[in-house]
């Protein structure tokens, strides 16, 4: 009888531990490196970057907690060489309210958009990493026929969320890579914190586009343009 009340309380004792140790609260650094010679490949990107200058680091901030997640370029009084090579766009999602609202930056243009969140079919692989003391689990999203993309998520972080518009896994993107190494971002250090609330309240703007009627829009100035379905796809389907 001891033997197994005994038991039961290590059940319990234990089952109280998993419980508590999974986080719903948190901001998450990460660090983005974009390999500019892959970005630009079709453009002879060797006359623009310097060989030393190839790959550019750029730093983001994700807040998260059970009903909403934020995630933003972290704040830097520093100069940046080759500002213009990557995007940094600010992505606030709730999932209960099935919507997203981005500031994206388009050709020198500030721009802020809503759309309903993003969906895509994971494939989860039993393939493991540790990314900033987690344990995470490998999982991908075939994009189209020659883009696959990565993801590494930790069950550990409640929250379906990730870098950009990226969710939909059991638990939070810590790590997410295109096939080819040309765009990885990796979170350096997890905050267990309550963010403020006011970091979830959407910016107020008299222009707000719904991304398919930008979408038209510019469709309908640039469609003919040879460069234009490379910008549509990074800008719109890919993040």
């Amino acid at each position: 009888m001891m033997n197994k009340r005994l038991a039961l309380t290590t059940l319990v004792f234990f089952f109280a531990l998993a419980i508590k140790s999974q986080i719903t609260s948190a901001k998450i650094i990460f660090e983005r490196k974009t390999n500019l010679y892959k970005k630009f490949k079709a453009y002879n990107p060797e006359d623009w970057f310097k060989e030393e200058d190839k790959i550019k680091i750029d730093f983001f901030e994700l807040y998260i907690n059970d009903t909403a997640s934020l995630f933003k370029p972290q704040d830097s009084d520093l100069r940046e060489l080759n500002s213009w090579a990557t995007s940094k766009n600010s992505v606030w999602q709730f999932p209960n309210q099935n919507n997203r609202y981005m500031i994206k930056t388009i050709w020198g243009e500030e721009l802020h958009l809503t759309d309903t969140l993003y969906k895509r079919k994971w494939q989860i692989t039993e393939s493991t990493r540790k990314i900033a003391g987690y344990n995470c689990r490998k999982a991908f999203w075939q994009a189209n026929d020659s883009t696959k993309i990565y993801a590494w998520f930790s069950y550990d972080i409640v929250p379906s969320t990730g870098p950009e518009t990226f969710m939909g896994l059991p638990g939070t993107i810590l790590g997410l890579a295109t096939e080819d190494g040309g765009v990885v971002y990796f979170a350096k250090k997890v905050e267990v914190l309550s963010p403020e609330k006011e970091l979830f309240v959407i910016p107020k703007r008299k222009k707000v586009y719904a991304i398919p009627e930008l979408k038209e829009q510019l469709t309908k100035q640039y469609g003919k343009e040879k460069w234009f379905k490379r910008m549509l796809n990074e800008h719109f389907t890919l993040w």
